[in-house]
């Protein structure tokens, strides 16, 4: 159910692992038509969940061998482009996160102390000094940053259109335009029909919500982008990304971008409001008041734009769990599977849903149906209005936070208190 990244991985390793398997994808709309195909473009080894929640539930070993195994699927996606002809665009650039304030330095140098302490070193995340930073990216008020080589820039609607093709080839059939009204053990139902089968994978994501039963299972979140014109050499000078790093900067509302392989520049960002009761609607995926913010951001971060038009703007759900933690695993009683719960950093963790599912799904015990996040149970959120309140209070401390260190250089107590609201 779904055919976005999860869905896609998952029917292309269950064919790859037994040709002979029937498989089916079912799509609301088209594929790739969700977050799949509308993201930021970071394929990023990034887990919504840090080591120090992971080891809680498992060990440290454990918490590490996730955090290994998302790395690596960097270089797993870039085979399957390579072997199915699927051209989305991949550099492998890393990722420059810059601190822009004395807060946000702080918080990049505890990042990698912290990252130390587990033992991950400077071919994992490294700090970077002020100037290191700006050879990279020159935003404004750099003070320093981080760099990771574990990120690689894509065109994410070349990947989930390239990668459904690829799954016809393999003989997966794929319905779209045929949303899903009701699941139960071994059936689904659509307007246009019933399925059966031994096994069915709810692969949904940001529309979970819409289920019934799974109103509070996750929480739809939006996140909007903006992208300009192809910007001239000249522009691209003053900003860098030379390797087409992906860049942000420490603040506490997440703001991310790339540059493109035809040189525009893709700047997106968090602050749209959560609407009541999980609602997922398409008047959503457009707020302009959010996209005005998100563009007067990238401006202000990166001012050889302010010359420069954007051209394309979108946005649309992305899921949460309580937690903040995904999952993945099997009810091998009712057949039932499922993956999700990304919080945004879903393009390279749902291949490595996909690997794991195919495995659960074929009996095949490996190291990657032994990881921490197999068989998760994430709590259900509160019932409205707590939910409104919480998540939109949340985003707005955020923001109040970012505008208090911005104003002051000094860690807010705002996000201080707000941080348990929001993982």
């Amino acid at each position: 159910m779904g055919a976005g990244y999860t869905g896609l991985w998952t029917a292309y390793y269950l064919l790859l692992a037994d040709p002979s398997l029937r498989v089916v994808v079912l799509e609301a709309e088209t594929a790739g038509f969700g977050a799949s195909g509308r993201n930021g473009g970071w394929c990023s080894a990034l887990f919504p969940a840090s080591l120090d929640t992971l080891a809680e539930h498992s060990s440290r070993g454990e918490a590490l061998g996730l955090h290994a195994a998302m790395r690596g699927c960097l270089t797993e996606i870039t085979r399957v482009c390579e072997a199915e002809g699927i051209d989305a665009d991949i550099a492998h650039g890393g990722t420059v996160i810059a601190a822009r304030n004395r807060a946000q330095w702080s918080r990049a140098r505890a990042e990698v102390a912290h990252a130390r302490s587990w033992g991950r070193g400077e071919d994992d995340l490294r700090l970077l000094d002020a100037a290191a930073t700006t050879e990279r990216l020159r935003a404004t008020g750099v003070r320093g940053g981080t760099f990771t080589p574990d990120c690689a820039a894509l065109h994410p609607a070349k990947l989930a259109r390239g990668l459904a093709r690829a799954v016809e080839r393999r003989g997966a059939t794929i319905h779209e335009v045929s949303r899903v009204t009701r699941i139960e053990p071994r059936r689904v139902t659509t307007r246009r029909g019933a399925v059966r089968a031994r096994h069915v994978v709810r692969a949904t994501e940001g529309f979970t919500s819409d289920l019934p039963g799974l109103r509070r299972a996750v929480v739809p979140v939006y996140s909007l982008i903006v992208a300009t014109e192809p910007l001239p050499t000249s522009t691209w000078d003053a900003i860098g990304l030379g390797a087409r790093e992906t860049f942000g900067d420490h603040r506490h509302l997440i703001v991310y971008g790339q540059r493109t392989a035809d040189d525009r520049l893709v700047f997106g960002g968090r602050g749209a409001p959560y609407h009541w009761g999980s609602r997922v609607r398409p008047e959503f995926d457009r707020d302009e008041a959010t996209f005005a913010h998100i563009w007067a951001t990238a401006v202000q971060m990166l001012p050889a734009l302010r010359d420069h038009h954007v051209t394309h703007a979108w946005g649309g759900p992305l899921a949460i769990p309580r937690d903040w933690t995904a999952s993945v695993g099997l009810d091998r009683a009712t057949g039932m599977a499922w993956a999700g719960g990304y919080v945004g950093d879903g393009v390279a963790t749902t291949n490595l849903a996909g690997r794991t599912l195919a495995d659960l799904i074929t009996g095949h015990d490996s190291p990657l149906t032994r990881l921490p996040w197999v068989g998760h149970l994430s709590p259900v959120w509160e019932p409205e209005p707590l939910r409104w309140l919480g998540i939109n209070a949340g985003v707005r401390a955020m923001a109040a936070a970012d505008r208090e260190e911005t104003a002051t250089g000094r860690a807010s107590l705002i996000a201080r208190l707000a941080a348990p609201l929001l993982g």
